[in-house]
């Protein structure tokens, strides 16, 4: 069995968009209820706060800058759906901390691969834009981090949730050090992420789901696109942007899978890498489904490569 680490920090709940927002404080609540329920009790892996320098490594001054200002004053922000309170930046600080105190425990071997129930999102978030609930793109900032602190030279990053990741295919489209593979429900929110969007040296993979996919042609295009991409470019170490709102019950997207579908993706790719995996939350808004798709997703990072051969 793995020794699979966790990312969680009460603070992060402080975040709070306003009443009937999707991307609630109860989202994280529903995940630690689900693990406490599952007698999951992983080792935490303690968080170091995001620095500014962290940040920088993907947004700009003037976007740090304005996201602090907007937290502090709890002044409104242009994207509609994105909100913020005075919580909201060491939430934020917290989230992409997270990621990289995530990616710091795996590489130096305190862990094998780890968790992180984090929020707010960030895979929209791009280097001077919030948007789609993200203030900061927490994936991009780990993968930096891992590059230019750890010394990691290939990074690749599996992108599960049903929107495409317009933000964190921007940082990177241009990069052929990091592959950015994304499934996406389309048409649908931002509107991004077309297959002919190949990158430099074919290091970005759009595969677009039509509404009503299930399980079959997730884990189809799984195998037989993503895979072989992920053997050819041979990564140093896996991240994975794990929205669970392509479950069946979620009620924004409007996919098909089942809890288990996120399990048989996760054994799929865990291999790579030697294993060195670290899975970021993102989207996921029916909290019963979201609670029992992060049990299934951790359990699966937890039990060994090989005993679990998943076929389609």
């Amino acid at each position: 069995m793995a020794r699979t680490g966790l990312v969680y920090d009460d603070d992060m709940l402080r975040h709070d968009p306003g009443s009937g927002h999707p991307e609630c404080p109860a989202r994280l609540a529903a995940i630690k209820t689900a693990f406490e329920k599952a007698d999951i009790h992983p080792p935490e892996i303690p968080i170091t706060l995001a620095t500014p320098e962290d940040l920088l490594r993907v947004h700009s001054e003037e976007h740090v800058e304005t996201i602090r200002r907007t937290c502090a004053t709890n002044a409104r922000y242009a994207d509609p759906d994105t909100h913020m309170v005075q919580a909201s930046w060491k939430a934020a600080m917290l989230a992409a901390g997270g990621a990289i105190s995530a990616c710091k425990a795996v590489h130096e071997g305190v862990v094998d691969n780890a968790f992180c129930a984090i929020r707010p999102p960030g895979h929209h978030c791009e280097h001077d834009r919030a948007m789609g609930f993200c203030l900061f793109n927490n994936v991009a900032i780990a993968a930096r981090w891992l590059q230019q602190i750890a010394g990691v030279k290939r990074v690749a990053i599996f992108d599960w949730d049903v929107h495409h990741g317009n933000g964190t295919q921007q940082a990177f489209l241009n990069d052929p050090t990091v592959y950015y593979a994304s499934i996406h429900q389309h048409p649908f929110y931002p509107g991004t992420g077309w297959p002919w969007e190949r990158g430099a040296e074919d290091t970005n993979l759009n595969i677009q789901m039509a509404r009503g996919s299930g399980p079959y042609e997730w884990l189809e295009a799984v195998t037989k696109q993503i895979l072989p991409e992920f053997e050819r470019f041979k990564p140093d170490f896996l991240l994975l942007s794990a929205g669970f709102d392509a479950h069946r019950l979620d009620p924004i997207g409007g996919q098909c899978l089942k809890t288990e579908t996120f399990a048989q993706m996760t054994n799929l790719v865990k291999g790579f890498a030697s294993g060195r995996v670290v899975s970021l939350l993102e989207g996921g808004y029916h909290l019963e489904a979201l609670g029992d798709c992060a049990v299934a997703h951790f359990r699966a990072l937890q039990s060994s490569t090989k005993d679990n051969k998943e076929t389609v």
